[in-house]
Parts: C-alpha cells; structure tokens; sequence
C-alpha cells in the first residue's frame, strides 16, 4: 500500500514544479493538461491512457455557456443538426476555446517509459507515437507481463513531432494486486456520480484528497462520472461531449488522483448518452452505440469485454459489471429474455462467483440489485418492476452464498440495504458531492435499511486479519473523508 508521506510529497513535487517546468518547456505545447488515468489492472497488466492537448491548464477565464430552458433541452434533444446545437449553447462569435473549462486537445507524439519503483534502472522505454486526432487526440498502451504486488512509477513525454523538442512531461504511479493464494491487508473506495458543475470546490470534488489519505490499493467509479444531459453545456453533441470530459479531467483534484491511483472506470446512462439510456435511443444526433463507443474506446482505459473479475489476494476478489452494453430496452416487456447484463456477461458471473474461493466477493455495479428505490420515475435497475424477473435471478443466486455483497453507484444517497435472515447486503456509496445529493427523503427509512443517509461522500473498504479472523468493513465517508457509518463482517 503506499503511504501517506509518498502521495503528500507527489503531490507537492507536482504543484510546486508546474510553472517552473512550463517556463523550461517550449511553450507551444503539446500537454499533458487531462494528465493520466489507468484501468482494468490485475496482476500482469494494466492500460495507461492519456491525452494531448494546446494548453497546460483549463481555460480557468473562459465564458459561461448561453443556458436552455428545460422545454428548449427537451426540443433540441430530438433535432440531429449538430452546428445547430452546438451554435445555441454558445455565444455568438466565440467557439468552445473560449468557454469555462475548455481544455483542447492538440496533434503529437508521446512516449511512455515505465518501471518498478523499487528498481529504477530497470526501466521499459516504449516507441514515440501519435495521438489519435480521431479519438479526441487520445492514446492508450496495454502494459503486459507485469508483476503482481508491485508498484510502477510511469513517465511520460510529448512532442509535436520527430526530432522536435520535448513540450511537457508526466509522472504517474499505479499498483498490481497481490496474487490470490497471498494475504494482504487491503483498501479501497468507491464513487458515483460526479459532473463539472456540481463539483463542491473550484478545483475539484473534495472526496480526491480525502481517499488519497486512505492510502488506497485501488479505486473504483461506478459511473455518472460526468453529466451529459445536465446543463452548461448540454452536451448533445460529440463535440459538447468530449468538451465535458476534457473539462472534468482539466481539474487539479481530479488529475493528481487519477494520475497514481490503480483505478477502475465503469458507465452509467449519464455518462453513456442521457438519462435511463438504452439501445436503440438518440440525445441530439448521438446514438446509444456512439454513446458506448466513446466512452469505451476513446474516453476511458479499454477493456474486451467491459466486464472483469480481478483478485486482490487470498481474502478479496471483485466483479466491475458492464450495466448499459448489454442491456434490453427498458422498455421491453419484462421476462426471462429481458437482461441488463446479457446471457455471457451473467453466465460468467455465476460461473466465476461459484468458483472463487476468495474469503469475501464483492460485485461493483453501476446500478442497484436490492435497492430500495424511488416509486415513481424510474424503471432502469433491477430493484424497479422493469427488471424484476432477472433481478430475482440474480438476488435468488446472491442469497445461495454467505459471502457476497454489492456496492453500487447510481442513487444521489448512501445507504446500508440487509434483507432479515437473508446474505443479501447492498452498500450505496453515495453522489461525489453534498450539491450532488438527493432524491431520496432523509424520513424515508426502510424495513431493509441498516444506514440512510441523504449527503455526499464515498464508501471505503478495507479487508484485514486479525486475531478473530478476517474482517471486512466498509465506511461511509463525508465529502471530507470522515467515518459516517461502518459495517463490519468476519470470518473466521
């Protein structure tokens, strides 16, 4: 686990060399202003995804966007003119350089050079190569043949073209897990639902420096890491899309966390097209499978498929389940062939769930399995009446083993759900901010619920030994990283 003192000095090195390094650097860029995000590690690989672009900083100084009223959002999402949408949401005679947050992105070339931290002579130095101008100027490797329980450092460099200059240069760290016959104290945390606008500082959302405090093994975000049908800019529109994400990962907070931080990214309707998303639907001229694309191959580390079970030693073993690429309308009339999951992605979950013999599993989806949810306005989930049949499936298969439990992202509450006298156990981790939080009353308490609680924060996992057996607990934490609730189960 690495320690507090290393991500505090990173972290210092980072901020206090930035201008220094811009003033040596040429000063036409390209730069590493979204920095660096990895994702899918495990024990012998990991992928590293980065992205150039004009400036080293966001436009900190840029201007508002022209906001839409809710009857002109709804009208627009079903026009496909993308120069139309786009024109109505900024201001005549400026285009989106000129917008808060507009971080560009810029043609050139990078270089990654990689090692174990405890041996830095031993470094891998990878080929110069161009970022994809079709995929929002990104580039992403696929490191193999690592080493399980090791931590990397990464470096990173830019240049406009061969035999050009250096413009910028990156330093980034992650950590493989431990193999599964191996047992090892381990922490985590899970998030959900963060956008730009409803971050809780300027410089990011507050959760990032708290869960660096807690020296984290690894992250996990469930989705609805951005918003596209919320306002400034609605982004229906590839353009307005990817103009969101540049703009989120421009953030400082973001960016220093990501950059060493083993992390898991998965999706949710808002971050795949709309609100309650699935086959077949349109937001502005952008389909569900665009949707999908851009996240999956162009915005975030890729994975084949986007589903994956990893093991974090002998005790911990983790299923990021894939909610939105698969999943039958919601609409559908519901049945045994209505899924979320799909028939190979829910095959491979029973499959793989019933061969583990990890002391705790944990399933990480995007969306709830028991719930509650809110009665009215929303049927996507397993625990609303549109998915009841395979969500009994897969409640009826949870219920068969005494060690599984799912944490979800979605709901703007954290909460603790525990049927009576069943193994059935689902933590909310809760929106990534207080303004983010909502749709659920406070008064509202169920039979089910252990913990409610209608505010921002993330979940915290750790699993540990000691003399009683092997624990594993999970805390609610405020946006400012402090012990809400804990639940706590042990094995001997």
């Amino acid at each position: 686990m690495k320690t507090s003192i290393v991500a505090t000095m990173l972290l210092l090195v980072i901020s206090c060399s930035q201008s220094k390094k811009q003033e040596q650097l040429a000063q036409e860029g390209p730069y590493f202003g979204n920095g660096v995000h990895n994702g899918w590690v495990d024990q012998n690989s990991i992928t590293i995804w980065t992205r150039l672009t004009q400036t080293p900083e966001m436009n900190w100084k840029g201007l508002a966007f022209i906001p839409l009223s809710i009857e002109e959002h709804k009208e627009f999402g079903e026009m496909k003119d993308k120069d139309f949408l786009n024109r109505k949401q900024i201001p005549e005679g400026l285009s989106l350089k000129d917008m808060e947050g507009a971080c560009l992105g810029a043609e050139g070339e990078v270089k990654l050079i990689y090692w174990k931290v405890n041996k830095p002579k031993e470094k891998v130095s990878l080929d110069w190569v161009s970022v994809d101008e079709e995929r929002n100027f990104t580039k992403q490797w696929k490191l193999k043949n690592l080493s399980p329980e090791t931590r990397y450092a990464i470096e990173m460099f830019s240049r406009t073209g061969e035999g050009q200059n250096i413009t910028d240069t990156l330093m980034g760290e992650f950590l493989t897990p431990p193999m599964a016959n191996k047992s090892k104290d381990i922490a985590f945390s899970i998030v959900s639902c963060h956008d730009y606008i409803r971050k809780d500082s300027t410089t990011g959302h507050k959760i990032y420096p708290a869960m660096d405090r807690d020296n984290l093994d690894f992250f996990v975000h469930t989705g609805d890491i951005e918003y596209y049908d919320k306002p400034n800019p609605y982004a229906m529109t590839e353009e307005l899309m990817r103009f969101k994400w540049d703009r989120l990962f421009a953030l400082p907070l973001q960016r220093s966390f990501f950059n060493r931080t083993s992390s898991y990214f998965m999706k949710d309707d808002h971050d795949a097209l709309k609100n309650d998303a699935y086959p077949d639907e349109f937001y502005g001229p952008v389909s569900f499978v665009r949707g999908l694309e851009i996240f999956d191959k162009e915005q975030f580390p890729s994975n084949s498929p986007t589903y994956k079970t990893v093991r974090w030693g002998k005790d911990l073993q983790i299923w990021i389940l894939e909610g939105r690429n698969y999943r039958s309308k919601n609409t559908d009339e519901d049945g045994p062939n209505k899924t979320i999951l799909g028939k190979e992605q829910k095959e491979w979950l029973f499959n793989t769930i019933d061969e583990s013999d990890a002391t705790y599993k944990v399933i990480i989806t995007s969306s709830p399995i028991l719930g509650p949810d809110r009665p009215k306005g929303k049927n996507d989930n397993y625990s609303n009446e549109a998915f009841a049949y395979e969500g009994n499936e897969i409640r009826e298969f949870i219920n068969q083993h005494g060690n599984v439990i799912v944490c979800t992202g979605d709901r703007h509450w954290q909460y603790v759900s525990h049927f009576k006298d069943t193994n059935l156990w689902e933590f909310g981790c809760g929106a990534g901010s207080d303004s983010h939080a909502g749709g659920w009353s406070q008064d509202n308490v169920k039979p089910e619920h252990r913990f409610l609680r209608v505010k921002g924060g993330y979940l915290f996992g750790k699993v540990y030994t000691d003399k009683a057996g092997v624990k594993l607990v999970f805390e609610h934490r405020d946006v400012d990283g402090n012990v809400i609730h804990t639940e706590e189960f042990l094995r001997e």
